[in-house]
């Protein structure tokens, strides 16, 4: 049976393309019902507070780099969606004299221009964001050196052998509108993927690569980093692959309401809790990793019924 083509852009792959009965069921869920999507190796949290879900995701970063020793170090890979945790961590490295020496970061992603990453002097920079927000705030003396600090680049050698030999205890991110974790999003609808997307098998094997964005990836870094405009935003970035997040210890993603919808944070949780694991909704894969964790801000779950405005 061939699969709906898609109703967001019929030359691409995406969430649209999937049975019916999934989308229905996601869009029934109850608060209550998300919750109770829990499960061994995935674990549904909510927090009342804005306040409250940003401290719990700042002190991911923290209790992280807690662990690290010289001998043994640790490191977390860090979204740029959201970003409001980043002043928060730097703040507690500050205050509670975190030593960070041992510690490293990895960026989950950054924009791709011109045959090349793009510059942190570009307006979009992700790395230039993750300096100002948090790491050049941190004091010298408690600063992660240089070297500690990981962002991807075009050619993905020197960002994958970095992931060697240090233990990544959490991989945290958003979710994208087109369900994506980082960069991951769906493939066009061309080629061996015209028929079908790529298994979940092939699509876990993919590393650190550059990556064509889908169109509704596209409107979403207009609409929440360009005030709308779509022709700012870069067509390509490059992203973290599944094949690093599958040496994260613990993927945790994080839901404040700001970048996917009341369906879309049902939809994930619900194939990740039934195991459904389909490359059309990249997020859904993390139904095969050990231990995923999603966290919600309550007061963005809402509901999917339909409403005039």
């Amino acid at each position: 049976m061939t699969r709906p083509l898609s109703t967001i852009a019929p030359g691409w792959w995406d969430y649209t393309t999937l049975d019916p009965e999934i989308l229905a069921d996601a869009a029934q869920l109850t608060a209550d019902d998300l919750y109770g999507l829990s499960r061994p190796g995935f674990r549904v949290a909510f927090y009342d507070s804005l306040e409250e879900f940003y401290l719990a995701e700042a002190l991911e970063y923290i209790n992280t780099w807690r662990q690290s020793t010289a001998d043994n170090p640790v490191g977390i890979c860090g979204p740029i969606g959201p970003t409001e945790q980043l002043p928060l961590v730097a703040r507690l490295v500050n205050d509670l004299d975190l030593d960070l020496h041992s510690a490293h970061f990895w960026g989950m992603d950054e924009w791709f221009l011109n045959g090349k990453e793009a510059p942190e002097d570009h307006p979009l920079s992700f790395a230039r964001a993750d300096k100002e927000l948090c790491f050049n705030r941190i004091r010298p003396n408690l600063a992660m050196p240089g070297a500690n600090l990981h962002f991807p680049q075009a050619d993905p050698r020197a960002y994958e052998a970095s992931w060697q030999g240090v233990r990544c205890a959490v991989m945290q991110g958003g979710q994208g509108e087109v369900k994506h974790w980082a960069f991951n999003d769906p493939v066009r609808r061309e080629g061996a993927y015209t028929h079908e997307p790529p298994s979940p098998e092939a699509y876990r094997a993919l590393g650190t690569r550059v990556v064509e964005l889908h169109p509704l990836t596209l409107i979403q870094n207009a609409r929440t980093s360009g005030g709308g405009n779509i022709p700012l935003v870069p067509t390509h970035a490059i992203t973290v692959g599944p094949s690093q997040t599958w040496q994260a210890e613990r993927v945790s993603i994080w839901h404040p309401g700001t970048h996917d919808n009341p369906f879309g944070i049902r939809l994930t949780a619900l194939m990740i809790s039934k195991g459904i694991a389909d490359s059309a909704v990249p997020m859904s894969l993390l139904a095969q990793h050990p231990d995923v964790r999603f966290h919600y801000y309550r007061g963005a779950i809402g509901t999917c019924e339909a409403e005039m405005h």
